[in-house]
């Protein structure tokens, strides 16, 4: 899911695409879609973005153009619009000739030339929404990148809430305090503190206040500024951003910002400088837990007190291959050929099947009495004998019928 560096690298990627285009005519939204229409045509009209947190906002802005003065057309708009829009799993933003336009682009705003060029909204799971003259949302707080003394200020005095009594991994998740954080972020922040996910927020964060000596500094250095720090600063920067919590959510966030390219997308076709990045997330060695939300954390070391009693670590094996994720083709292969086999003859095993003692049961008292058809499964029996039952007049003895009682035939 994309968190708050995608979603910054998106709204830049907006406003460095659209730089000196207009657009014009109206936002078209696919048919497929359930998000609502965009009511916004204008002649000529430019578009900006912004992020925060996990939200970006377009704004529309009307031009006034060299034409003649003109009656305004019905629908159209001489007043900026904002639209905000939240990725859900798999949003993103495309600026393509409308030739090559996406597959699922499901709002669409067309540039004003010829051939035209299209920016789209990109939704292929269809869990994004966009809200026309939107506002940020209420319930967010501040962003943990670029607001950062409100979002300390905000933590800090809420640590007294019940919602801090959760497990730290899990509040993190949440954003009316943590607006930016997400999944791959809680456990790079976590691992680089060195605190366990599974221990009570407050804990953690009760002892910190709502100054931070170091909110000053840039969190990301140039090379030429990094030579004149002197080793003993780098190891006070070092150790106070290990101890400070709040402080990792604002700079580990920007430095994936300040990789560039896309942050986190696996669909893409080249994130390895993401994936050299990460020190935690998916990484080989680290073990994984489901959270009381169902949500899997990486981790090293103990999980902490916290942990869910049943919760089971995922094998290996589901986390090394994720381009499979969504290859539903061959899942359907799969499939096809399970059934072509059973057609076949070959048997399907299953742990339910195999340990059926009754069945077992009923095959060693067979033996004893003499029988020699075949089964294949209690259900078939259970038809076959079932028409034997109706159509045969051959007299059953009452120790067979005694054996079919018991086994449920």
């Amino acid at each position: 899911m994309p968190e708050g560096p995608e979603l910054h690298l998106a709204s830049l990627y907006v406003n460095r695409m659209c730089e000196g285009v207009l657009f014009s005519g109206p936002v078209i939204k696919s048919e497929v879609s359930k998000n609502p229409d965009v009511p916004f045509t204008s002649e000529a009209y430019r578009i900006t973005a912004a992020s925060r947190g996990k939200e970006v906002k377009l704004t529309l802005t009307p031009i006034k153009t060299d034409e003649p003065k003109r009656r305004v057309k019905p629908g159209q708009v001489e007043q900026p619009m904002d639209i905000v829009f939240r990725f859900g799993m798999s949003g993103y933003f495309r600026f393509t000739s409308e030739d090559e336009l996406p597959k699922h682009a499901h709002l669409r705003f067309y540039s004003k030339e010829k051939p035209c060029r299209v920016l789209s909204f990109v939704d292929p799971r269809r869990f994004g929404s966009w809200e026309p003259n939107g506002t940020w949302q209420p319930g967010r707080g501040p962003c943990v990148m670029f607001e950062y003394k409100k979002f300390r200020e905000n933590v800090v005095s809420h640590v007294s809430d019940r919602a801090f009594d959760r497990p730290i991994c899990e509040v993190l998740l949440n954003q009316k305090y943590f607006n930016g954080i997400g999944n791959y972020l809680r456990a790079e922040i976590l691992f680089r503190s060195n605190i366990p996910p599974f221990v009570a927020a407050k804990t953690v964060l009760e002892g910190l206040g709502p100054d931070d000596s170091c909110q000053n500094e840039n969190p990301v250095k140039k090379e030429s500024d990094a030579k004149k720090t002197s080793v003993r600063t780098k190891k006070k920067l070092m150790k106070h951003q290990t101890d400070d919590l709040l402080r990792l959510c604002h700079t580990v966030p920007l430095e994936v910002v300040n990789l560039g390219g896309k942050g986190y997308d696996p669909a893409s076709g080249d994130f390895s400088d993401f994936q050299a990045w990460l020190q935690c997330y998916y990484v080989d060695g680290m073990k994984t837990l489901r959270d009381h939300n169902g949500r899997t954390i990486w981790f090293r070391g103990d999980p902490g007190p916290m942990a869910p009693k049943d919760s089971k670590s995922p094998k290996a094996k589901n986390w090394a291959k994720k381009d499979d994720d969504h290859d539903y083709t061959n899942k359907k292969k799969g499939a096809r050929a399970r059934k072509t086999r059973i057609k076949q003859g070959g048997e399907m095993k299953t742990p339910k099947k195999e340990k059926d003692t009754r069945l077992e049961e009923a095959e060693s008292k067979r033996r004893k009495t003499g029988e020699t058809h075949e089964v294949n499964t209690p259900q078939r029996e259970t038809r076959s004998n079932a028409r034997r039952r109706k159509t045969s007049s051959v007299e059953v003895t009452a120790e067979t019928n005694h054996e079919n009682d018991q086994i449920g035939w």
